[in-house]
């Protein structure tokens, strides 16, 4: 595995291991999800990011299951994005979504290019 694809999801599952724990322990993230109007997807959203992160590294040993799970955390950062636009926080708060979108899906098509 070439070292720059290593480096992006180890960057991105410790990313995702904190982002989820944040969800089940963080006042700050039941307030942001209650201003999103999705109070009850809080923790069902920080268990999609512990599987995911937790998915990037176990992906270092068994590929498939990283090209999954980057694919799963590119389309749960692309709804996060567009929850952000739809509540009108602009592009500089929603700008994190953003990037971790384009990381994992730069994850998903460079693993996707390794199996083949």
């Amino acid at each position: 595995m070439p070292y720059y694809l290593l480096t992006m999801m180890v960057f991105s599952a410790v990313s995702f291991l904190v982002f989820g724990f944040s969800c089940f322990f963080s006042s700050f993230m039941v307030t942001e999800f209650d201003r999103y109007g999705l109070k009850n997807f809080r923790i069902p959203n920080g268990i999609l990011q512990l599987m995911g992160g937790m998915g990037l590294i176990m992906g270092l040993k068994w590929p498939t299951l990283g090209l999954l799970s980057a694919a799963g955390l590119t389309l749960l950062m692309a709804l996060g994005f567009l929850v952000r636009l739809k509540i009108k926080d602009g592009f500089v708060k929603s700008f994190p979504a953003f990037f971790y979108m384009i990381l994992n899906l730069g994850i998903f098509l460079f693993l996707l290019q390794l199996k083949n």
